[in-house]
């Protein structure tokens, strides 16, 4: 086979470290961008905070700026003023548009000022104080300190009249309590744990006074905390209450029942207790008002503090879309360290600093990018459901990435990475952003309604139902078709449960 050299001509992406880095940056979500650009303001020196008190440079680093720094500042001063968006507004419709079928023009406009969200990043350019009139650091968003379980219990333990044997045997009890207030070992692995390093019998841990500490602490505020079940939990809540009639039904069903209870096999409770319906419904609503996870009241590590990206708000009938300004810091060039680049320098500490000049440049610009396309997605996702923002859930329309990713001219992965993770502060609560992206099903006279739409039509019906005779999957499909929406009942069933509500059984209540 004879060989040959041929030339040929091809467009190809690669992906450049810049491209690389404005990619992470984009799909980072709030926190992750703010440890991000600390870890960029802490490993180059050229990066730095912008100044909040002077609107002007400092005279000494203007004087040792070079004609290259000052030439590339007044190039990123006319990149920042090409990325001003300007503003435009969405006309309120008439009262007369209702929130099923309202129709939107194809474009809508939305006030979006882009100048007014980000300031250019050069060492020239003044920090503005936040809308409350007082600047604010942006590594201030954090998780508040969470109380320990531990600390509280051995606070009171300490003001105790416990001998140094009992003082022991409540620490130990206390450390193996986890955050819901319940007792994660056995007691009989825990008084082998005490008893290894013992060598006399007779200074041996016994059940009995450990059963008496671990009795002590459980009445310890709150009350329950040290239980080894739910049972034993609301027992320990139930028994410092006055004595009473509902409170000895409360304590017999939770002690013996709370299977029939979970069942909601109210006639077999009836049976057994010999009460009647009032007197059984006193003793669940008693019931009902124990906290079965007492920790919880002093701990609690599920709550997530969401910083929104975006802000959503009705200015004088004009929706307006912001970006939070606090998200990001107002980041420049140190025009000091600049100045001492040198054009022709070959030396390493100039190739060291010409290098980070053009790193802090890039990661600038990448950010600027970053905050301009989540600005622009979000201005499309309010154009698309603005309907929402006046209506409610129920006013939900069906989107898909593809109809952002078509309208904005973005590839459909970009716009999953901006909206991953991202927040919107709406009117009407916080949302991540692909909240508002929903599947749809069809309508009887050929529309199409979301997802989120039918969840909320369904978490109405149920709301609305009588407890005593809870709507079925298949009532409430009955109901959606009769409304138009064409909808199956296992359909309803998936979407009942995708919201935590019980089926219909397990609703029923008591009159």
């Amino acid at each position: 086979m004879k060989q040959s050299l041929q030339i040929k001509m091809g467009q190809s992406l690669a992906m450049t470290p810049q491209l690389q880095q404005a990619i992470k940056l984009l799909q980072l979500s709030t926190l992750e961008l703010q440890s991000e650009i600390q870890t960029a303001l802490e490993s180059n020196p050229m990066l730095e905070m912008q100044d909040e008190e002077g609107s002007e440079p400092r005279e000494a680093d203007l004087a040792n700026e070079s004609r290259e720094t000052r030439e590339a500042n007044r190039e990123a001063d006319k990149a920042a003023a090409e990325q001003k968006q300007t503003a435009s507004e969405i006309e309120l419709v008439g009262e007369n548009v209702q929130s099923g079928d309202d129709v939107l023009p194809e474009e809508l406009p939305v006030d979006s000022a882009w100048d007014d969200i980000y300031d250019s990043a050069t060492p020239a350019s003044t920090g503005t104080a936040g809308s409350d009139g007082e600047s604010r650091d942006f590594t201030e968003f954090h998780n508040a300190g969470i109380a320990s379980i531990q600390d509280h219990l051995n606070e009171q333990i300490r003001f105790a009249p416990l001998s140094e044997r009992d003082q022991v045997i409540a620490e130990t009890i206390i450390d193996a309590i986890d955050n819901n207030g319940y007792l994660i070992d056995d007691v009989d692995v825990l008084i082998d744990g005490l008893n290894r390093d013992i060598t006399d019998p007779e200074t041996l841990f016994v059940l009995d006074e450990f059963e008496t500490v671990l009795h002590l602490v459980q009445h310890l505020d709150p009350a329950g905390c040290g239980a080894r079940d739910a049972s034993e939990c609301m027992s320990i809540q139930l028994s410092q209450l006055p004595e009473s009639d509902v409170v000895n039904h409360a304590m017999g069903i939770v002690r013996n029942h709370l299977d029939l209870l979970a069942n909601h096999d109210f006639a077999r409770l009836r049976r057994l207790f010999k009460i009647n319906d009032d007197q059984l419904q006193k003793a669940i609503s008693l019931i009902r008002s124990l906290n079965p996870r007492p920790g919880r009241q002093l701990v609690n590590d599920h709550d997530q503090y969401i910083v929104p990206d975006v802000f959503v708000k009705k200015v004088k009938g004009v929706w307006r879309v912001e970006l939070n300004p606090d998200i990001a810091p107002r980041l420049g060039i140190n025009a000091l360290y600049a100045g001492m680049v040198k054009r022709a320098d070959k030396s390493d500490d100039n190739n060291f600093m010409r290098s980070h000049l053009q790193e802090a440049r890039w990661f600038i610009k990448s950010l600027q990018s970053r905050n301009e396309t989540l600005l622009r997605v979000a201005t499309a996702i309010v154009e698309r459901q603005r309907s929402f923002l006046e209506y409610g859930d129920e006013a939900m329309k069906p989107l898909v990435l593809r109809d952002i990713a078509e309208q904005l001219s973005l590839h459909e992965s970009t716009i999953s990475r901006v909206t991953t993770h991202k927040y919107i502060h709406t009117p009407r609560g916080i949302f991540e952003f692909k909240y508002f992206f929903s599947s749809h099903v069809s309508t009887a006279n050929g529309g199409e309604c979301s997802a989120t739409a039918i969840r909320a039509m369904i978490k109405k019906f149920i709301a609305a139902e009588d407890a005593t005779k809870p709507l079925s999957d298949s009532k409430i499909a009955s109901t959606l078709v009769a409304e138009g929406i064409q909808v199956a009942r296992r359909t309803v069933a998936k979407y009942r449960e995708s919201m935590a509500i019980p089926p219909s059984n397990e609703r029923k209540r008591l009159n």
